[in-house]
């Protein structure tokens, strides 16, 4: 039997009365979908916000030019960003993103197709997930919100602390 991540989320949140917010660039909302595919999740599940492109990133999320154009949407930097964002903006315990090259176009020197990061902020500290994946588009979504849920899991476990 597979082991359905948005389940043993939302399993964990509740017991420990967190909320989680989402910041989503190459999902789409496809992270903030599965979490809201299991009945129950408004307990824990305030909101996301779908920030496709740098204005998005600076308005919604408050992600600075600086970082943008220094670094790039897919990068470390700026999914801390991000993720600082959504947790503030929705008054979260925990703030999750996602930014990556879905495929098949976008690629650049250094950032493959694939190439995804995921950012954590939470009250006790910060991380980051670097991953480069080998599908096709919607593969690479799937699997980067199956890295993001698992991230959170993670750290809910305490294996990031």
């Amino acid at each position: 039997m597979k082991i359905v991540l948005e389940e043993v989320l939302q399993e964990s949140m509740r017991l420990l009365t967190l909320k989680l917010a989402t910041a989503e660039s190459c999902t789409g909302g496809l992270v903030s979908h599965r979490i809201t595919n299991i009945s129950g999740s408004s307990e824990y599940f305030p909101g996301g916000v779908v920030a496709y492109s740098y204005e998005a990133k600076v308005n919604l999320l408050g992600v600075s030019w600086d970082t943008l154009n220094s670094y790039g949407a897919v990068s470390q930097e700026t999914v801390l960003e991000m993720a600082r964002g959504a947790q503030k903006k929705f008054s979260a315990d925990i703030g999750l993103s996602v930014s990556g090259i879905a495929g098949p176009t976008g690629s650049m020197p250094g950032k493959p197709i694939g190439t995804t990061w995921l950012g954590l902020s939470t009250k006790t500290g910060e991380w980051a997930r670097h991953f480069i994946w080998d599908g096709d588009r919607e593969q690479n979504k799937q699997d980067s919100a199956e890295a993001a849920l698992q991230f959170v899991i993670d750290y809910l476990e305490g294996k990031l602390l």
